[in-house]
C-alpha cells in the first residue's frame, strides 16, 4: 500500500488572515509531500507496508531498527498533518458546544481555561512538535504535546487537535512569533469536527 497527500478540502487561500495562502501551499505540498514521499520509500516490499497509518503512528516501537526512525518520523509526519487539515478550516474559530463542551468544563475547567492550557503547552515545546488535546484512557480530556513528529497515539492517547508548532507552519507570516500564530490558530478550529472525533472516541 502506497501512501498519498490528502487534498485540502478547502483553498490554499480559504485561511487567510490567519494562516497564508504561501504557507498553505508549502506545507501542503512540500512538507507533507515529502513526508509520504519517504514513507513510501521506506516500507515499500516489507511487510510494513500493509499496516495502517495509525497501526504506524502508534506501534512504530513494533519495527526493526533498520527504518524504525525514518517510520517514525515520515509517518508521524504523514498522520498528523492529514489529522490538521481536517480539523481547520474556513469560516471557523468560536468554541465548541454540546458534549465536547461539557466535558472541556468538566475535565479542563472551561473553555478559556483550556486555551490557556493549550497556548501554555505548545508555546512551550522547545524545537518542533505539536500541541495536542487528546483524550485519555480514563477517557478523560487531556492537554500534551509531542516532540517532533510523535503523537499521542504512541502514548495510549487518541488525539482530538493538533496544533503543529514546527516552524514550517508559522514563520513566512509569523516569523518567530509562535504565540501570535496559536492566537490565530483559534479562529481556524473546525470544533464540529474535533467534536465528532470525541464522540466517535467516546462511543
Amino acid at each position: 500500500m502506497s501512501f498519498t497527500v490528502p487534498e485540502l478540502r478547502y483553498p490554499f487561500d480559504a485561511l487567510e488572515p490567519y494562516i497564508d495562502a504561501e504557507t498553505m501551499r508549502i506545507h501542503h505540498d512540500k512538507h507533507h509531500g515529502a513526508y509520504v514521499a519517504n514513507l513510501n520509500k521506506a516500507i515499500d516490499g516489507t511487510e510494513y507496508a500493509s499496516w495502517s497509518i495509525e497501526a504506524i503512528a502508534r506501534d512504530w516501537g513494533k519495527l526493526p531498527d533498520t527504518i524504525r526512525t525514518a517510520v517514525r518520523n515520515n509517518g508521524g509526519g504523514h498522520y498528523n498533518h492529514s489529522l490538521f487539515w481536517e480539523l481547520i478550516g474556513p469560516g471557523a474559530g468560536g468554541k465548541p458546544t454540546g458534549v465536547l463542551a461539557s466535558a472541556i468544563d468538566r475535565d479542563l475547567g472551561g473553555f478559556d481555561a483550556f486555551k490557556g492550557a493549550f497556548t501554555k503547552t505548545a508555546l512551550g515545546r522547545f524545537g518542533s512538535g505539536w500541541g495536542w488535546l487528546s483524550l485519555g484512557p480514563d477517557k478523560k480530556l487531556i492537554v500534551e504535546s509531542t516532540p517532533n513528529q510523535d503523537n499521542p497515539l504512541a502514548e495510549g492517547h487518541i488525539p482530538l487537535l493538533g496544533v503543529d508548532v514546527w516552524e514550517h507552519a508559522y514563520y513566512l507570516k509569523y516569523q518567530n512569533r509562535r504565540a501570535d500564530y496559536l492566537e490565530a490558530f483559534y479562529n481556524v478550529i473546525d470544533w464540529k469536527a474535533v467534536a465528532a472525533r470525541f464522540e466517535k472516541a467516546m462511543s
